[in-house]
């Protein structure tokens, strides 16, 4: 006989929804190795957020979701779009199609957790980030160095791949900030349509500068299928939903086992190696995350 949760229990949605986010974000590096070498970046990025914001229309209409209200909630969501979207998805992929590996633009990406702890750190005052916390970054940030470093070759980045990747840090850093900062709790399915138009509108015109074309073949159709419908509708409505729910703290660190996660599912897929060190690796991450999401014990009496 089912009966309601125990008090202080944790919601279901609060134990699935990480792992979801995590298995479906980590196919972000699959699905460029499957459809990068059939376009560029900007020009696959287009199609991505064209159909992604048509996709999303659909839905709203058919579910009857409600649009943010105000302006200046839509100007939000527009910022977050052009920085979680536009420019982190821009960055990495521009700097993977210039030639770095996707071990060295994971692993740059994976300093997200550790930037974001700092900003919380500096801006909201000591004990925000719990000392248990930094520990945990610190590991996540180890085990992410030994999921990678063994991808990591001395001609694998240069200065302009360099410099995207710090752009897409940067930019996914600042927008998932920015959003637990000014947009409000709402429908995830109209704050992305919002995002992608947004994001859309930024990453046309680098389209149409771009001298690669789109060459429709089959795995560049599967990937961009994969895009929109299990990364953009999928995991990004999950982030936020994640961001609008969770600390910021713990939600970036829920990045660092994007790296190991993808490095099982290139091994499973491409048969590329898994080694121990990517196996110790993993297990350093999960510890890292287990420390940084664990709920700290109260003494009774003391709310949370």
């Amino acid at each position: 006989m089912s009966g309601a949760p125990a008090a202080g229990a944790a919601p279901d949605w609060t134990r699935t929804v990480p792992v979801l986010f995590v298995l479906i974000w980590s196919t972000g590096f699959i699905v460029a190795r499957l459809g990068m070498p059939h376009a560029g970046p900007f020009g696959f990025l287009a199609w991505r957020f064209l159909l992604s914001a048509l996709a999303f229309a659909v839905w709203i209409r058919l579910a009857g979701a409600r649009w943010p209200e105000g302006r200046a909630q839509w100007a939000h969501l527009a910022v977050v779009g052009l920085l979680m979207q536009a420019g982190y998805l821009g960055g990495v992929w521009a700097a993977v199609k210039g030639g770095m590996s996707a071990g060295m633009a994971a692993l740059i990406v994976g300093l997200q957790p550790l930037l974001t702890a700092v900003w919380v750190s500096r801006t909201a005052g000591r004990g925000e980030v719990s000392g248990r916390q930094w520990g945990g970054l610190a590991l996540g940030l180890a085990g992410v160095l030994m999921v990678v470093w063994h991808k990591l070759g001395v001609r694998e980045a240069s200065l302009p791949t360099l410099a995207m990747t710090t752009v897409s840090l940067l930019c996914i850093t600042c927008g998932a900030l920015y959003q637990k900062r000014h947009v409000r709790s709402g429908d995830p399915r109209t704050a992305m349509a919002i995002q992608m138009g947004a994001a859309l509108l930024v990453m046309l015109p680098l389209a149409v500068l771009e001298d690669e074309p789109v060459r429709w073949t089959g795995e560049l159709l599967a990937a961009l299928a994969w895009s929109v419908l299990a990364l953009s509708l999928g995991a990004s409505s999950l982030l936020v939903l994640l961001i609008q729910r969770g600390a910021a703290t713990r939600v970036a660190s829920l990045m660092y086992l994007v790296p190991p996660t993808t490095a099982v599912m290139a091994w499973l897929i491409f048969g590329e190696a898994l080694t121990t060190g990517i196996v110790m690796g993993m297990a350093v991450c999960a510890v890292g995350v287990a420390l940084v999401v664990r709920e700290p014990v109260r003494s009774p009496g003391v709310p949370p």
